[in-house]
């Protein structure tokens, strides 16, 4: 994992919103090669897996696993994405899960974009156990 592209960026320059939205990918392909590794099944099979992994209500659940173990960092950058203002509003979570959502989603976007691979998967093996 980290930047696939050459070009560099400062993830403490950019805004809660932007980390999260990096972060959703990378979240969104962290939970979909879990699923292949663990046995080969129908595509439509893993999308059903996959939309139980990701959701604010799973990923509000995440969060909660993880905080014990956050570095003072990161659990401002977090926060950060937690509390960032948002025009969107869930459809079939609540907000405050769709805000702790957009916080785990930060999160990953940020350690992603600062190349912390290693704690990536850290994180994520604690998420899938």
């Amino acid at each position: 994992m980290g930047a696939l592209l050459d070009k560099k960026t400062n993830p403490n320059e950019l805004s809660p919103q932007t980390l999260a939205f990096i972060g959703d990918s990378v979240y969104d392909l962290l939970v979909r090669e879990y699923l292949v590794t663990q046995a080969n099944r129908p595509v439509g099979q893993l999308n059903r897996m996959k939309v139980k992994l990701v959701n604010c209500e799973s990923q509000s659940e995440s969060i909660n696993k993880l905080m014990p173990i956050l570095t003072e960092k990161e659990i401002s950058v977090f926060k950060r994405g937690r509390n960032a203002f948002t025009r969107n509003t869930p459809k079939n979570s609540s907000v405050a899960d769709y805000h702790a959502a957009t916080g785990l989603e930060a999160l990953f976007g940020y350690l992603y974009l600062n190349d912390e691979k290693n704690r990536i998967k850290e994180l994520f093996n604690i998420i899938v156990t």
